[in-house]
């Protein structure tokens, strides 16, 4: 049988700080039919620089003006060619050498759509200490009318359902994540499977943790919930909040 082919994209702009980190995590892995692309929105920070220090490492590498973080990442899924997609933030790493291994071995093994699993909020100045544990184990799609959904970069999914549902929308500013999976495993129901581990580490900070982000967010998704016929309110969407403090006390 052959192996899957899987394809990460980390999609950055102006984040020379934290990119060595995200591009090193995946070239770490065991796994051996990886394809790795990179989309930067025309950095000007040394991003660039670092990028291109990787050679031939990288399969592919784009740099220019894009329309925000949701067109790169259409970017880099349209480069795709493999049978699996991931996506990997530039903030964000992969929590050892074998995450691929066991995200390959899970679809092999149940013969879903995509895969999902747990990670962990980690301060920028010591990636050792975790502040939040996201653990995606609770979700199920009726749970997206109470604004949850699994970690998204976690998230792994077959190429052919971004070719036959869509990719990210790009007139939303924040939610775009959710809506694509919102899009997925409720209005199509395409099959999915958890691993019960930690796969990503996260830094704190980043676009949707200021107050009127966040805002904006819950406002995004009780739009996208009506679009997909789901059932919900501004109160339910506010209600998983308190369930989120219980990932700061399972740290």
């Amino acid at each position: 049988m052959n192996k899957l082919k899987i394809s990460i994209i980390t999609v950055v702009w102006n984040n020379a700080k934290t990119i060595k980190d995200a591009i090193d995590s995946v070239l770490d892995q065991t796994y051996d039919n990886i394809e790795y692309i990179v989309v930067d929105g025309a950095s000007t920070d040394g991003t660039v620089e670092i990028v291109k220090s990787y050679g031939d490492k990288i399969s592919k590498f784009i740099s220019e003006k894009d329309k925000g973080l949701y067109d790169a990442m259409n970017k880099g899924i349209t480069l795709a060619t493999g049978d699996v997609v991931g996506i990997l933030n530039s903030d964000d790493f992969y929590i050892d050498g074998n995450v691929i291994e066991r995200v390959a071995k899970e679809f092999e093994e149940k013969g879903v759509d995509s895969i999902y699993a747990d990670l962990v909020f980690v301060k920028p100045e010591n990636l050792d200490k975790t502040i939040r544990y996201y653990d995606s184990s609770h979700f199920t799609p009726p749970r997206f009318a109470y604004g949850w959904m699994p970690a998204h970069p976690t998230f792994f999914v077959k190429k052919f359902v971004y070719e036959k549902y869509g990719l990210f929308r790009t007139d939303l500013k924040i939610a775009a994540d959710f809506d694509i999976l919102v899009r997925f495993l409720y209005t199509h129901k395409i099959s999915y499977s958890y691993i019960k581990e930690v796969l990503v580490k996260m830094r704190v900070g980043g676009i949707s943790t200021s107050f009127s982000s966040i805002w904006i967010n819950n406002i995004e998704q009780l739009k996208i919930c009506r679009q997909n016929d789901i059932d919900t309110n501004i109160f339910k969407i506010l209600s998983k909040y308190p369930s989120k403090l219980m990932g700061f006390i399972k740290k």
